[in-house]
């Protein structure tokens, strides 16, 4: 089965959609799959070329917003849009902008079956932009969405339960599948027993915050519930990631440390995939404050690595799912009941240690093989559900 993935770049670093698309692909290729790839070129290694590749398209006022969330948008050249549309037997629209439209177009006039991922909900981008005072534009988007992209679609890939019903509840036709982003299997480097300093009452207490440093994630909350936390002189915050916020947030850390409610600065640091493992395995808590999450594979990472979450629980917080206890899920942007959560994970350091292990076993049904055998059911069914309307036409 040939597979085109049509994605604007799939090489950002720093990006979570991008990341999870490489993963997917790199998967299905191992299962014995014939995946292509049509997307922008390489900014970091030129000489590292897409099957079908893109130049890059700049948006006037907009582009230095785009670049500073770690994104990049392609151009739609409909010569290499139909080059790389007549070589699959499937085509596969990691997202929902102009570039997949234009494809759209092409391959419903060559016949191709179309399937979808929904990797973006509609605030995802409006937060960025600084719309967050209405919910028409997002209900605008969803219905925009559905109309010019994924109608056109037979199967929508919906990777936690709340995207799915968000979908159904806003009439989306396509059949829709919950099949999780994956999770690559990793040996978990925590230790079976605590390290012989683990319940002295004076060491630093590893609170770790993995992500994009962006409006959504919400890092913000953390920091205020510091000034909440009876624990917050002993904890040492490590912000893993990069983004637009970058410079605010380390501004509101380094004011928490010189008041000293923090007898530790904060750390914000950005990480690979291992040096993360390692940083997670090490942690006393890592802590999730995002508002709107399609899934959130950085935190069942640290999951993965014996870490005990607090999650924030929202209308649009997929990652929510990762809880085991209501001990692990706080409201979105409420820095007092997060702080209550922290303090009470904290007060428990054996209890914490034990559930850790517990945490690490769950992240097992999120194994990326399960996630790809489902994925290929998928393009198989979209693939014989257009051969039958084709033979019956």
């Amino acid at each position: 089965m040939k597979i085109l993935f049509v994605i604007n770049n799939l090489y950002i670093r720093g990006n979570g959609l991008s990341a999870s698309a490489r993963r997917t692909i790199h998967e299905l290729k191992s299962a014995g799959e014939d995946v292509r790839v049509m997307t922008g070129c390489n900014p970091d290694n030129p000489g590292q070329h897409p099957d079908f590749p893109l130049k890059e398209f700049k948006f006037p006022i907009f582009q230095p917003i785009i670049e500073a969330n770690g994104f990049s948008y392609a151009n739609g050249d409909p010569k290499r849009i139909e080059e790389a549309v007549r070589w699959a037997d499937v085509v596969h629209l990691e997202e929902n902008f102009v570039l997949q439209y234009k494809t759209i177009r092409i391959a419903k006039r060559l016949g191709k079956p179309l399937t979808a991922s929904f990797h973006l909900f509609p605030e995802n981008i409006l937060n960025n932009l600084g719309i967050t005072r209405w919910k028409w534009p997002a209900e605008t988007l969803l219905h925009l969405w559905q109309k010019h992209i994924y109608s056109a679609c037979s199967h929508i890939h919906c990777p936690t339960e709340k995207v799915r019903q968000r979908l159904q509840e806003n009439h989306y036709t396509a059949e829709l599948r919950v099949i999780s982003n994956g999770l690559i299997p990793e040996t978990c480097l925590r230790p079976a027993d605590p390290p012989q300093n683990y319940l002295d009452p004076e060491r630093p207490l590893e609170v770790i915050c993995i992500g994009r440093l962006a409006n959504e994630k919400d890092q913000i909350t953390l920091l205020r519930a510091m000034r909440h936390s009876h624990f917050a002189r002993r904890i040492h915050l490590v912000f893993a990631g990069n983004g637009p916020l970058a410079n605010r947030l380390k501004k509101k850390a380094r004011q928490l440390y010189r008041e000293g409610i923090l007898s530790y600065e904060p750390s914000f640091v950005f990480l690979n995939h291992d040096e993360l493992c390692r940083l997670a395995a090490k942690a006393d808590l890592t802590v999730h404050c995002a508002y709107i999450e399609i899934e959130g594979l950085s935190i069942l990472e640290a999951i993965q690595q014996g870490a005990v979450p607090v999650i924030a629980d929202g209308p649009y917080t997929g990652s929510a799912q990762f809880s085991l206890s209501e001990r692990s899920l706080f409201p979105i942007h409420d820095a007092g009941a997060l702080a209550e959560r922290i303090d009470d994970w904290l007060s428990h350091p054996e209890e914490r240690w034990e559930e850790g292990k517990r945490y690490a076993a769950s992240v097992k049904p999120y194994n990326i093989a399960n996630s790809v055998n489902q994925m290929i059911a998928m393009f198989r069914d979209a693939l014989n559900r257009q051969n039958h309307v084709e033979e019956t036409a």
